[in-house]
């Protein structure tokens, strides 16, 4: 950033330089695409050590500013999370290119030949918070999905979003592509982020990945279009029918292995008629982890527990935390969960088939699940080698969202001489 220049004549300059670059990247051969993203991932192992000193930075900061533990680890980069990039970018870089594809066609009794075919959306902007992983992932998806993107990273992430978005230019120039692809905004003012949001003659559409304030902002301020990334309030339900030992493992991994995380479990609804066999040893081997439960009803019973209030309902805890609750029956969970939930992820711990049925058809949640853990809550596990965010919106984009979500459409009609009488 140029010291005399404004945030608005940055901001603008950025927004200019991308749709020129989404002009080529239209365009661009699959085979350019693949060869821009493999070289990046090269570019990130190469410079490992340089973007592990970056991320020093960063956590020095992220200590100063009081980050919880859980957000430090979001915030965290080492060698295996690295690698993880690194195979996240070959992963989208193997993916069969979404542009051009046919994605329907039929022919008229006029003569006219109708294919409709996916597009790129042009310009994405993406904000978000303390993971720097999102650099590439973002990056990534935008290009396999040939839009340009402006990345707005978290303060907290400055150094290491600088250091991944170097690789990803350097593996632009290796295939010949425009720079300003993929470009990341150079400052922490958060001026950036507001006019970002109403660029409306250069961004087509602004994805939010962060915290509820984040997206809170973006939804009031955004002039451009959004694909909302709504916090994860995320339930597990355990069913008459469920499985002790599934159930203990399924909930142990779900709040435990990352608490920092949009997929963490941060609600546990136990049927009555398993809450003392199921119930309470489960919120026994939480509370033996060194999670603290706010548990209501019986399950509070339980040594360890603290009593829940109304406002751990529909909590995003983010921490070792998690609320807990018995229900009547499955109809009770599903209620409580349209109440207090987020539709980003929830998951019913059953062996009954219609239990699991039922689950699935009443809850409209972007993600559901059956006897498995909540962390799968990812693009990557979903074999998206990466997501730009968690779309809890009915808009377009739902769910992990991947390149095929990143593109639309177009109509190409075909006659041989057809006019309309």
């Amino acid at each position: 950033m140029k010291d005399s220049m404004t945030i608005p004549a940055l901001m603008a300059e950025i927004g200019a330089r991308a749709k020129a670059a989404a002009a080529e990247l239209a365009f661009a051969p699959a085979a350019q695409k693949t060869a821009a993203l493999n070289a990046a991932a090269d570019a990130v192992w190469a410079h490992r050590a340089e973007i592990i000193e970056a991320n020093a930075k960063d956590l020095d900061y992220g200590r100063d500013k009081g980050l919880t533990p859980a957000m430090m680890d979001r915030l965290l980069l080492d060698e295996a999370r690295l690698q993880g990039i690194v195979d996240g970018l070959r992963t989208v870089a193997a993916q069969a290119d979404p542009i051009g594809a046919v994605i329907a066609e039929w022919d008229m009794p006029s003569g006219l030949h109708i294919e409709r075919v996916r597009t790129p959306l042009g310009v994405v902007g993406v904000i978000y918070e303390s993971r720097p992983n999102v650099t590439a992932d973002a990056g990534a998806l935008c290009l396999k999905a040939g839009n340009a993107v402006i990345l707005r990273g978290g303060s907290e992430s400055f150094h290491s979003s600088s250091a991944i978005h170097a690789c990803l230019v350097e593996g632009l120039k290796a295939a010949g592509l425009p720079e300003d692809a993929i470009q990341l905004v150079p400052t922490r003012d958060r001026a950036a982020v507001s006019e970002l949001l109403t660029m409306t003659d250069y961004v087509d559409v602004i994805v939010p990945r962060g915290g509820k304030g984040l997206v809170g902002l973006v939804q009031r301020e955004a002039r451009v279009p959004v694909f909302a990334h709504l916090e994860g309030i995320v339930h597990i339900y355990i069913d008459a029918s469920a499985d002790l030992a599934k159930t203990l493992k399924v909930v142990m991994n779900a709040k435990t292995r990352r608490t920092g995380i949009c997929g963490a479990a941060e609600c546990l609804l136990v049927h009555q008629d398993v809450v003392e066999t199921i119930g309470k040893p489960v919120i026994e081997a939480l509370v033996a982890a060194g999670v603290e439960v706010h548990a209501a009803g019986a399950l509070a019973e339980v040594a360890g527990t603290t009593p829940a209030t109304e406002e751990d309902w529909g909590h995003e805890f983010l921490d070792m935390v998690i609320a807990a609750k018995p229900v009547a029956d499955i109809d009770g969970a599903i209620a409580h969960i349209r109440r207090y939930g987020s539709n980003h992820t929830d998951c019913i711990m059953a062996e009954d088939t219609w239990a699991v049925e039922r689950f699935f058809e009443r809850l409209d949640s972007a993600i559901l699940m059956h006897n498995a853990s909540t962390q799968f809550a990812d693009g990557g596990e979903f074999g998206m080698g990466a997501e730009i965010g968690i779309a809890t919106g009915k808009m377009h984009a739902r769910g992990p969202v991947g390149a095929e979500q990143l593109t639309s459409f177009k109509y190409l009609v075909t006659g041989d001489g057809a006019v309309r009488g």
